[in-house]
């Protein structure tokens, strides 16, 4: 059963269409970038497809099921700057919400949750900022702390938005080995990114985006060609 299957996916942010009947699909272990310019749409396409956003058509089906049925098997990390930082909550709070969802509103954490989450600092290693409050946290570490949320959900599909924005070159790295890790295990990944030098480090396929518009998709040879990322970025002699 495939992780995500996207069919025909248009949103607008009020009279502007800003995804434009967009279609793709991912495979169990799979580490997908959407690519594409500032603007082409590659937040909007993800808060669609997890129904943050409303739609103006398409069907996303998760593991054969609409997503009110499967929501337990997704696990999303908003971008960085949509996150209220100065909220007073610890890392550790931070990062055990990721196991809310399996969790339901009216059961506490328990001590498998909390293990949960312990793990996951540990994996970005940031458990000994675990008693840390949020906002003294620096860029890399507040991007740490929100994947590591999304790894303690202990979910099939991670959705991370921007996941490499604002890090330096160790947390980079660090974030790269984790998400290898998971993607090795069986777990699928679809990210949003903006380093086309890294791509084919890590990534076994690309979506790219320009204006909304679906440019290619499919494995790296397929779609993350010099021709399709000259096209989304509008710009001449990128090579591949």
């Amino acid at each position: 059963m495939l992780p995500c299957v996207v069919n025909n996916i248009s949103a607008a942010y009020r009279d502007r269409l800003a995804v434009n009947q967009v279609s793709f699909s991912v495979s169990p272990g799979e580490i997908m970038a959407i690519l594409g310019a500032n603007g082409a749409g590659k937040s909007t396409l993800i808060k669609a497809m997890l129904e943050l956003i409303p739609r103006r058509s398409g069907q996303v089906h998760y593991f054969g099921k609409e997503l009110s049925k499967s929501r337990k098997k997704i696990a999303y990390m908003p971008q960085s700057a949509s996150i209220d930082w100065d909220f007073p909550a610890r890392v550790k709070d931070v990062v055990l919400m990721g196991t809310y969802a399996k969790l339901g509103w009216l059961r506490r954490p328990r001590a498998s949750e909390h293990q949960a989450a312990l793990h996951a600092m540990q994996q970005l290693d940031i458990a000994d900022l675990a008693n840390r409050q949020i906002s003294e946290l620096s860029g890399g570490q507040k991007q740490r702390t929100f994947v590591a949320r999304a790894i303690a959900a202990k979910a099939q599909l991670l959705v991370l938005d921007e996941p490499f924005a604002g890090v330096d070159m160790k947390t980079e790295k660090t974030i790269l080995r984790v998400l290898q890790s998971l993607a090795e295990s069986g777990k699928t990944i679809i990210l949003v990114h903006h380093d086309l030098a890294t791509v084919r480090s890590f990534c076994s396929s690309v979506l790219l985006l320009r204006e909304g518009e679906l440019v290619a998709t499919g494995s790296l040879d397929q779609a993350f060609t010099s021709e399709n990322i000259a096209y989304a970025y509008g710009i001449e002699g990128v090579t591949s």
